[in-house]
């Protein structure tokens, strides 16, 4: 079966749609290695097709959209152009080989992911909104130019990078999710969450906003700030509860498994649900029959 042939937004205003897992994590099963700056772009670089085994899988679980190996990758990189391109026509391919429909969203991390060195979960980097735009605005470019989708606006950390990227959004025709990564019940840089949804209340082009890469725990009162505050529909794609450090670059594991209440996020609004970091096809699955 061909790509999914409508827009994503169209389906969420009918259905649940299931995202993908944590690209990470499938990567390192299938052996690879992910040390270095680049992350899950090293793969990309150097291994793609294993990038493209790993959205296979998720496929295969489900999966009804796939998020690009282009979180790490910053407009510094001397291949990014090429690699951003690359990225998304992996996904593509592993998407039209699946027997259900099937979106690609190109990933846009944030600026602090492409620091490697934690800085997504903190945000506040000293730079102004035209800055960050000024970052992110070639990397969008790129990623536009090969066709995806939708763009996932991901991971971000506080409601000046959401700023930034609604601007370079505006510039385009694209179409994108706006997702924070949480913590206390407030974005990472400690702002208000139902402030920092605001922002995206007024931008056509974010078709669904939410959060992603938190723990489990956090979803569901993020969700509730988010629909209070835009009216529009959400998604969830929360780690295992796991904890990066990273000084030594390594996910410190919950004690006990942190349950997955999605029965409540799907009444809060939840309509695109999948998973991030430490998350795997199986789960997927799981997600995707209802489990």
């Amino acid at each position: 079966m061909p790509r999914a042939s409508g827009p994503l937004a169209e389906v969420l205003a009918r259905r649940t749609v299931f995202l993908d897992g944590g690209l990470s994590n499938q990567l390192a099963a299938q052996g690879c290695d992910l040390s270095g700056g680049l992350w899950t772009g090293r793969v990309l670089a150097e291994r793609p097709d294993q990038v493209e085994a790993a959205h296979t899988a998720y496929a295969r679980a489900g999966a009804e959209v796939l998020i690009t190996a282009s979180y790490q990758i910053g407009p510094g990189h001397p291949r990014a152009t090429d690699l951003l391109r690359r990225s998304v026509d992996l996904a593509a391919r592993a998407a039209g080989a699946a027997d259900h429909e099937v979106w690609v969203a190109a990933s846009v991390g944030p600026y602090g992911a492409v620091l490697a060195d934690g800085s997504e979960y903190r945000g506040r980097y000293g730079l102004s909104v035209r800055e960050l735009a000024a970052f992110h605005r070639p990397r969008v470019e790129a990623l536009l130019a090969a066709g995806p989708d939708v763009l996932a606006l991901e991971t971000l950390p506080d409601p000046a990078e959401a700023e930034a990227l609604i601007t370079v959004l505006a510039e385009t025709d694209a179409e994108a999710w706006l997702s924070y990564t949480v913590a206390g019940g407030r974005t990472r840089s400690g702002d208000s969450l139902r402030e920092a949804f605001a922002l995206a209340a007024a931008a056509p082009q974010v078709i669904a906003v939410g959060v992603n890469c938190c723990d489990p725990a956090e979803v569901l009162p993020a969700l509730e700030a988010a629909a209070a505050t835009t009216g529009k529909p959400l998604l969830a794609y929360p780690n295992d509860g796991s904890v990066w450090d990273a000084a030594t670059r390594t996910w410190q594991s919950p004690r006990t498994p942190v349950p997955w209440p999605t029965g409540a996020w799907y009444r809060a609004g939840a309509r695109l649900i999948g998973g991030c970091c430490r998350i795997g096809p199986d789960r997927i699955a799981d997600l995707a029959a209802g489990k």
